[in-house]
């Protein structure tokens, strides 16, 4: 069994792990409860009703949080022309096309959203099993394959972040830093619920937000009350 630091093991004797919690309590005790030195993130995860294997029930999308995710957000983009002007002047950590294809197929790994053009994405699709395992390949879907590269990059840096099921029907989205506070977390968090509910498959029956815990990097997972209902 694991052995757990001083300050885990006094928070987990505060709390029930077993009690569901509504989400603004929930994330008070997370952010009266800090275990980290440093600022952590505070995370939302949910069990999803729906069956992995079946690819109409694929859960995939973005949401804007409307304070941010408190963290610099490092934008890769590959375009050429006027694509890539825009992207540039909007403030993209790393533009290119070919050359840059070339760095990530070398083991460059700096960033954390990847965007495309249309156009692009011909040569981009080659970089599956690096960008694949990540989450990062652009998609239609999230928004990152477009040739308004200049909103894209704009709304990402802003707050915006994407949400994708993992293969077990499961999906986890960072939603800010215990330093925001309740409110702001609340906002943002709030703002993942709405948006993962407007992603519900239509094929999906029953409950679909399962199960919801939110946490921090450190700290300890707390079971909360979303109301979800069969629809």
């Amino acid at each position: 069994m694991a052995k757990h630091g001083k300050k885990l093991t006094a928070v987990m004797e505060k709390v029930d792990r077993a009690q569901t919690y509504e989400l603004r309590d929930a994330l008070a005790l997370l952010v009266e409860n800090k275990v980290a030195k440093f600022d952590e993130t505070a995370e939302i995860a949910f069990r999803l009703g729906v069956d992995p294997t079946k690819s109409d029930q694929m859960v995939r999308g973005t949401v804007s949080l409307p304070h941010g995710t408190g963290k610099e957000v490092r934008i890769l983009v590959f375009a050429e022309g006027a694509a890539a002007d825009a992207a540039r002047e909007a403030g993209a950590n790393e533009v290119g096309f070919e050359d840059l294809i070339k760095r990530v197929q070398g083991g460059y790994t700096d960033f954390d959203v990847v965007i495309a053009t249309p156009d692009a994405m011909k040569e981009v699709r080659k970089l599956g099993r690096v960008l694949g395992p990540r989450g990062l390949m652009p998609n239609p879907k999230t928004g990152t394959v477009t040739d308004d590269t200049a909103t894209a990059v704009q709304q990402f840096k802003a707050g915006r972040v994407e949400f994708k099921m993992d293969r077990h029907g499961n999906v986890n989205v960072p939603f800010g830093k215990l330093s925001f506070g309740v409110e702001m977390l609340n906002d943002n968090c709030e703002a993942v619920v709405a948006a993962l509910r407007g992603a519900r498959p239509s094929s999906a029956k029953g409950a679909f937000l399962r199960r919801c815990t939110v946490s921090s990097t450190m700290g300890i997972g707390l079971r909360v009350n979303v109301r979800d209902h069969a629809a």
